[in-house]
């Protein structure tokens, strides 16, 4: 009993860590834009909870987890603060350090995403959907906002590494395997996709047409 407290107490400050890390990629879009503090808050609260929102929303899970605990929003809010205060280059929070924050961030969000959808009935499958979304949709809802074309839709390995992830925890689980082992070879596994998409610089082939070519 103490041990599975010690994983859900470690699950969850790791979970607040991602929260802030995807806040910040928020905040700083907003920044380079330059928009007023309630965009940047805005931006922040999209890019941190907006996949996880969704996905309650979807899987019928009332009232949503920032709605529960509080704490989330408290989080959105001290980041965004804090970038807004004390971040004058935006490159010093753009590193391979940060990148390496996002990664760990993905791969937790995508677990706890399946996690909870499996909680709820949902198939395996379901599950991954949920996982990916969880990961990548505050990210989308962050680019569109800002005008751009989301980065999961681009090449960038990005959900490829959410999906995998996703994967990994419903078969883990599908073969008997505990709970907390289930969670790191998921969380592995996303992170080493997305890690070595960052440090080797891969990425997916884009699909392209010939604009110049008709039938």
């Amino acid at each position: 009993m103490e041990q599975t407290t010690t994983v859900t107490e470690f699950v969850y400050y790791a979970d607040m860590f991602g929260t802030a890390v995807f806040a910040i990629s928020g905040a700083l879009a907003a920044g380079r834009l330059r928009m007023d503090p309630f965009g940047v808050t805005v931006l922040a609260a999209v890019t941190a909870i907006g996949g996880g929102t969704i996905r309650d929303t979807i899987l019928g899970a009332q009232p949503v987890f920032w709605i529960t605990d509080t704490t989330y929003i408290w989080v959105v809010l001290l980041t965004a603060l804090m970038v807004m205060l004390l971040v004058r280059c935006p490159r010093r929070l753009s590193g391979k350090w940060f990148q390496l924050a996002d990664a760990f961030g993905l791969a937790l969000f995508t677990v706890i995403g399946a996690q909870k959808a499996l909680a709820y009935g949902a198939s395996p499958l379901i599950a991954v959907m949920m996982g990916v979304m969880t990961g990548v949709v505050g990210g989308m809802i962050r680019d569109v906002l800002c005008r751009e074309i989301p980065l999961v839709l681009r090449k960038e390995i990005y959900a490829t590494a959410s999906i995998v992830g996703g994967i990994l925890y419903t078969i883990s689980l599908e073969y008997q395997v505990a709970q907390v082992p289930a969670m790191i070879i998921a969380m592995v596994g996303a992170l080493a996709i997305r890690v070595s998409a960052i440090y080797w610089r891969l990425s997916l082939p884009a699909f392209e047409l010939n604009g110049d070519h008709h039938d």
